[in-house]
């Protein structure tokens, strides 16, 4: 407890899944969170949850892939918390995994782009000039086991989630003369509800767990306490590295 004592956070994608998780345990750690998404009723019913239980928690709908509406959070953020301590880039789209390449649209795949790596820059370009007054910040960007290794049918999630490694460890080395910290961490195969409207999803949970040495799928807690060390000061000589928690996917 208390391990985020007076931090300030801003957690996207926390409506649901490995998000609202992520929101629900920092919280418990004793920092202020801050949860957007574009899914209003589910981020009001995860912040009363969050404030139920003694947390403080408030909301804002908030479309990743679009910078004035970063900016606005990051308003909102100043005017009720008055700083911005830690940023979770958490949001995610799947996008098409079934299709043939040849048959998928160069706009499906910037989408994917767009909210999976783009919005990763946006949401740091937002937060990096109060964190420098600050003089530190940690900023946590969520990726893959798929930003480690390849897939077939995932070209444009794998390429997202290998942009926003390599995208963390650029900005780690530009920022860390300010004391921002900035990290990646890759999650191995977790049975979220954003999973579950995979094609097939059943046949890929198998393959998964099978792939997997310790035999099992990942929990979104499991996860949520990855981003609660990185967001810390336990991991304050971490910087420009990924975090993997994949139950030994990547060994194999």
């Amino acid at each position: 407890m208390n391990r985020l004592l007076d931090k300030v956070a801003i957690i996207t994608g926390a409506a649901s899944g490995m998000g609202a998780v992520e929101a629900k345990m920092l919280a418990k750690e004793g920092a202020t969170v801050f949860l957007t998404d574009i899914h209003e009723e589910n981020l009001k019913t995860v912040t009363n949850e969050i404030n139920a239980s003694g947390g403080h928690a408030y909301y804002k709908v908030h479309d990743v892939s679009n910078e004035e509406q970063w900016n606005s959070v990051v308003e909102e953020v100043i005017r009720v918390a008055g700083k911005i301590d830690i940023l979770v880039n958490n949001a995610a789209i799947l996008g098409d995994l079934s299709s043939p390449m040849e048959e998928r649209t160069v706009e499906e795949f910037n989408k994917v782009l767009h909210i999976n790596l783009t919005s990763h820059f946006i949401g740091m370009k937002s937060v990096v000039p109060l964190m420098k007054k600050a003089k530190g910040g940690s900023i946590v960007n969520i990726s893959s086991i798929g930003g480690i290794v390849g897939s077939a049918g995932g070209t444009a999630y794998t390429a997202s989630k290998g942009g926003a490694r390599l995208l963390s460890k650029g900005a780690a080395i530009e920022l860390a003369p300010f004391n921002i910290r900035v990290n990646s961490l890759h999650p191995g195969f977790v049975d979220t509800e954003m999973n579950k409207n995979m094609p097939n999803y059943e046949d890929f949970k198998r393959m998964a767990i099978d792939g997997t040495p310790l035999n099992r799928g990942g929990k979104e807690e499991e996860i949520a306490y990855g981003v609660i060390f990185l967001a810390s000061d336990e991991s304050s000589f971490m910087t420009g590295t990924e975090l993997i928690i994949d139950g030994g996917n990547t060994a194999v």
